[in-house]
C-alpha cells in the first residue's frame, strides 16, 4: 500500500480507500449483510487501507451501523469519513440539506451508528442551494472547534463554489475544507477542465469516487442491457453518465494495455486514475474480497508511457473554453513559459500553439 497526505492536512491515508455503499440492504449496490461487511474490512485493513469513506444515506443509515459494528475495537486505527446532506427521510423536509439543524442532526446521528465520538473527515455531499452557503460553514466549523469532527470536506462542487467557500472560510477565520470528493475516470474527465488546476492551486486533496465509472470500466458490458446479473449495471442501471462510443474506444485501449500487463483491465484504469496528480485517495468498492483484492493490486502495475499515451487519446474528452484560451495564451504564446519552466515543454508542452497548427 502506498500512503498520502489528505489534501493540505497532515492526515496521512491509504492510497486506496475502501468504499461503503454496498454495505446494507436499501440501495442496490450489492447489499452486503453484516458478516459480509465484517470480512470485507477485515480484508481491506490487512491490505494496508487505513482509510474507510461513508455517508449517512448510503441504505439509510445503515452502511454507517454496520461498519460501526465491523471497526468495533479497531475503531482508532482508521481514518474514518462520513457524508450529510442527502434526504434520511421521505416525510420530514428538514432532514435534508446542508442546514445547521441537518447538520447537528445528522453529526450526532452518524457517530451513533459507527459508534464513534468523533470522524476523522465530514463531508457535505454536494451544493445545497436552499440554504445560506455562510450557515453551512459556520456549522462545520462549529464541529471541528467541539471537537466531534477533525477535519471537512466538500463533494460534487462546482470549482466556482468551492473557491466561494473556501474564500469564506478565509475571510471570517472558519476551518477551512481539506479535500474535494468527485467523480472521475476514463471515460469521465470533465474534472480536468478547472477543478484539477483549482484544488492544486488552492491545496485541496481529490477523492476519487466511482473510478470504474459504476463498473463500466471493468469490461464485463459494452451496453446497460448487456450487464450480467448480479453487476451494478443490472441492479442500479447506468450510475454515471458518459458518451457509450467513446466508452468503447477506452475499454479497446483498456483490454489492450491489460493483455500487454496480464492483468485485468479495471486493474489498468485503477493504475491510471490512483496516479494522477492532486489525487489524495481513490475510493474502491466491492461486492467480494477477490475483486477488492484485484482492484488493490493496481498499486503494483506500472503503466508505461505508451500505455498511458494509449489511454489518454482513447479517454481524450477535448479541451472546452475558456481552458483552450488559457492554455493558448498562458502556455503556447507566453515565452516566458519555456523559460521559467522548460521541463514541462520537453515533449512539446501542455498545450500546441493553435496558430500554426498544421493543417
Amino acid at each position: 500500500m502506498e500512503y498520502r497526505k489528505l489534501g493540505r492536512s497532515g492526515l496521512i491515508v491509504s492510497a486506496f480507500s475502501l468504499g461503503s455503499m454496498q454495505f446494507g440492504q436499501g440501495m442496490n449496490m450489492g447489499s452486503l449483510d453484516q458478516s459480509a461487511t465484517n470480512a470485507m474490512v477485515k480484508f481491506a485493513l490487512e491490505q494496508g487501507i487505513n482509510f474507510i469513506d461513508t455517508a449517512d444515506v448510503y441504505s439509510r443509515g445503515n452502511s454507517e451501523t454496520q461498519l460501526g459494528v465491523a471497526l468495533e475495537g479497531i475503531r482508532e486505527e482508521v481514518v474514518l469519513a462520513s457524508k450529510f446532506r442527502l434526504p434520511m427521510s421521505d416525510t420530514d423536509f428538514n432532514r435534508s440539506g446542508a442546514t445547521r439543524a441537518n447538520i447537528l442532526r445528522g453529526v450526532e446521528s452518524s457517530l451513533k451508528r459507527l459508534k464513534t465520538d468523533y470522524l476523522d473527515l465530514f463531508q457535505v455531499h454536494g451544493w445545497d442551494s436552499n440554504t445560506p452557503l455562510e450557515e453551512t460553514l459556520s456549522t462545520l466549523d462549529d464541529l471541528v472547534r467541539r471537537g466531534m469532527v477533525r477535519y471537512i470536506g466538500l463533494c460534487n462542487y462546482q470549482a466556482w463554489q468551492a473557491a466561494t467557500a473556501l474564500g469564506i472560510q478565509e475571510r471570517r477565520g472558519l476551518e477551512p475544507f481539506v479535500t474535494a470528493q468527485m467523480y472521475y475516470s476514463l471515460v469521465g474527465r470533465d474534472l480536468e477542465n478547472e477543478w484539477m488546476d483549482f484544488a492544486a492551486y488552492s491545496g485541496l486533496g481529490l477523492l476519487v469516487w466511482s473510478p470504474l465509472a459504476g463498473g463500466y470500466l471493468s469490461g464485463k458490458y459494452s451496453t446497460a442491457s448487456s450487464a450480467p446479473q448480479g453487476t451494478r449495471f443490472s441492479e442500479a442501471g447506468q450510475f454515471v453518465p458518459f458518451d457509450w462510443e467513446r466508452g468503447e474506444r477506452v475499454l479497446g485501449a483498456l483490454r489492450s494495455v491489460a493483455e500487454r500487463h496480464g492483468v485485468s483491465p479495471a486493474r489498468v484504469a485503477l493504475a491510471w486514475t490512483v496516479r494522477r496528480p492532486g489525487v489524495s485517495s481513490v475510493i474502491i468498492a466491492a461486492r467480494t474480497l477477490e475483486r477488492l483484492g484485484d482492484n488493490i493490486q493496481a498499486l503494483e502495475l506500472k503503466l508505461s508511457s505508451e500505455d498511458n499515451a494509449l489511454l489518454e487519446r482513447a479517454s481524450d474528452p477535448g479541451t472546452p473554453y475558456p481552458k483552450w484560451m488559457v492554455l493558448q495564451l498562458d502556455q503556447a504564446e507566453d515565452p516566458r513559459a519555456r523559460l521559467l519552466e522548460p521541463e514541462r515543454f520537453v515533449d512539446g508542452g501542455p498545450w500546441e500553439d493553435l496558430r500554426f497548427r498544421k493543417k
